[in-house]
């Protein structure tokens, strides 16, 4: 069973590298359209669910402070814009990553 946990590891990881280098192309390549649709839009579908969840479980702290937009954005709007608006392969950039 570890075996098979590791060369899953290694493939995923292997797969990950490449789909990078592939982000400088304008075109996505396969691999990239492939860990989308298989692995990035269903964990995007499950940030969405859970981040409705939390939304509506924060609703009571977010009213009193006039922050229901901010939340809505970060919790809803943009799992929602990532797994079902933006186009299949295009890997958005680390919005937190230092601007270059």
């Amino acid at each position: 069973m570890k075996k098979i946990a590791a060369i899953l590891f290694i493939a995923v990881f292997l797969q990950v590298s490449t789909i990078y280098a592939a982000m400088e192309a304008r075109e996505p390549s396969g691999e990239a359209i492939v860990f989308d649709v298989v692995l990035a839009r269903p964990l995007g579908l499950a940030t969405l669910v859970g981040g409705t969840a939390i939304f509506i479980a924060g609703l009571p702290f977010t009213l009193p402070t006039g922050s229901v937009g901010v939340s809505a954005k970060k919790l809803i709007a943009d799992p929602f814009r990532f797994t079902f608006i933006r186009p299949v392969g295009e890997i958005p950039e680390d919005p937190y990553a230092p601007k270059k």
